[in-house]
């Protein structure tokens, strides 16, 4: 009988999942806490239940002799060092989904609130001040609301809203027409998003794209008076940008949730009246917190019964016997992706993955899950292998698959297209018989490129002295190049170039890339 320890808070129910399931339970709620106890008993167990107490660092996984998965209730994962789990086969499973409706629900009160300005009414009034002509607030009802991210939590968000009789419009890259007409919202950009909303509520992870993404120029360029939501992720606002738009007028208020840094102690945001704030509640409810205790018991035990992985961070569902002939092609599906989503920057109808050769006799969910990762991992941070395929049905991304025997050249080739509104892009790549994926062609322009972790792509007019003018260029940013690939269509045609580098160029270095004579498209690429 497997054995699980839960050394966090979980609910009674939980707890008898687990028996229910015929596993074996200890429940030590303090445990958690203290580290070194929880390096001496870890080794007992097959299985752990956490919340954010308890820290699974390398140092416990090393003692975890017996340990085949850790799941976490909720959604946050900071509190475990994945990749020392995933070196030692345990896989790291989450809730991702048990607290959306709490913190979709999170972010309407606030957005009330704010209309209404009850914090500062609920203060004054219990001064026995009785401001009532002070507090003059505003109707929702036919207001816009710009949500940032329409994802779960955002399209729970939109169906309050219109319940509240809003106009809502979202921002979402990943969000298909379709999705949209589904969710009852208009599709925008978010340059038209943020001059029309009166209202804007962020609900999208943190990541490079979209840190900042309320930043001064975007304030700027907001309707006067707008209010702003965040129950997201602290980051996604330049809160220095924010607190002069509060003071200003520019932002009529902003409640927020989340913040640069947690807990956070004497932010300048707390100074100003406009301003409601709450430590981080988006998913304290009591329900939410059941869910995720209950879900996670029911992940955990299914696993350990029956191998089932249910929302697994760190490993795609691939068997014992078929992991050295699918590793290798799992790899590559999933650089192409990358490389196809770091290109993307229009929104997504669609993916195309066509399986050609003897890889198309092998399994290919499992590399088609890593495509898909690869692709969408560059917007949203909060994805995996085994979520991927799930989150790209819920935006409204066709996929589909194409499998056929050897046609061309290549014993096993992978082409994986991105379908957008305005275009489509392809990329196609093998394995040699070092293991390592190459890149084939780009947008029907044959090359050959080993991918390496930081690369330049340039698509530039094929005219003579353009290599050496971009070369000279990378030289003289002190840019070393370790390798130069170059494909063109036709002579005088579109080409390209891409490019292994030592380091990375900033913004202000790839724009001088972007501004050379002929260059249509200049981007740092990350594997």
């Amino acid at each position: 009988m497997p054995k699980v320890l839960v050394s966090d808070k979980l609910s009674k129910t939980a707890v008898q999942i687990f028996k229910d399931n015929g596993v074996e339970v200890d429940y030590f709620p303090e445990l958690g806490k203290d580290k070194d106890r929880l390096y001496e008993v870890i080794g007992r167990y097959d299985g752990l239940a956490i919340r954010s107490a308890s820290k699974i660092t390398e140092k416990i996984i090393s003692a975890a002799k017996n340990l085949k998965v850790i799941g976490r209730a909720g959604i946050g994962v900071d509190n475990v060092d994945i990749p020392a789990a995933t070196k030692k086969g345990i896989i790291v499973m989450n809730t991702p989904f048990g607290n959306s409706i709490t913190t979709a629900e999170h972010a309407i009160s606030m957005l009330l609130s704010l209309a209404r300005q009850i914090p500062e009414a609920d203060a004054s009034t219990r001064a026995s001040k009785w401001e009532k002509n002070r507090f003059m607030g505003v109707e929702v009802t036919n207001k816009i609301l710009g949500i940032i991210g329409a994802g779960n939590i955002g399209s729970i968000v939109a169906d309050r809203a219109q319940g509240l009789k809003m106009k809502v419009i979202a921002f979402d890259p990943f969000l298909s027409p379709e999705r949209a007409v589904d969710l009852g919202i208009e599709k925008v950009e978010i340059e038209e998003l943020l001059a029309r909303a009166d209202f804007i509520t962020l609900h999208t992870p943190l990541t490079e794209q979209t840190r900042n993404i309320i930043s001064a120029d975007a304030i700027g360029r907001m309707k006067d008076g707008v209010r702003i939501i965040n129950c997201a992720r602290g980051g996604l606002i330049d809160e220095a940008a924010l607190y002069e738009a509060l003071k200003s007028g520019k932002v009529a208020g902003a409640a927020l949730d989340v913040f640069l840094e947690e807990p956070a102690v004497d932010n300048p945001l707390f100074a100003l009246p406009n301003v409601i704030c709450t430590p981080h509640l988006g998913a304290s409810t009591t329900e939410a917190q059941e869910n995720v205790a209950l879900q996670v018991a029911e992940q955990i035990s299914a696993y350990l019964m029956t191998g089932e992985i249910t929302n697994a961070l760190n490993f795609p569902s691939i068997s014992a016997e078929e992991a050295p002939r699918l590793t290798p092609f799992v790899r590559l599906a999933e650089v192409l992706g990358s490389f196809a989503g770091q290109l993307t920057e229009t929104s997504l109808k669609g993916i195309r993955i066509e399986y050609e050769g003897a890889v198309a006799s092998l399994n290919t969910k499992p590399m088609t899950a890593a495509a898909l990762f690869g692709v969408l991992k560059p917007s949203l941070q909060e994805i995996n292998m085994v979520s991927a395929p799930q989150i790209a049905k819920d935006r409204g991304i066709h996929v589909e698959t194409i499998s056929r025997d050897q046609q061309g050249a290549y014993e096993n080739y992978i082409r994986l297209t991105v379908v957008t509104e305005r275009q489509e892009r392809g990329v196609a790549g093998t394995v040699f018989a070092n293991g390592k994926p190459r890149i084939i062609q780009v947008k029907n322009i044959n090359m050959e490129a080993e991918l390496t972790p930081s690369m330049l792509y340039v698509t530039n007019e094929d005219k003579p002295g353009h290599i050496g003018r971009l070369g000279t260029l990378l030289g003289t940013l002190g840019i070393n190049i370790a390798n130069f690939n170059l494909g063109r269509a036709e002579v005088g045609g579109d080409a390209i170039a891409l490019l292994s580098i030592d380091g990375t160029l900033n913004d202000v270095q790839l724009a001088q890339v972007a501004a050379l004579d002929g260059v249509k498209q200049a981007k740092a690429l990350r594997f």
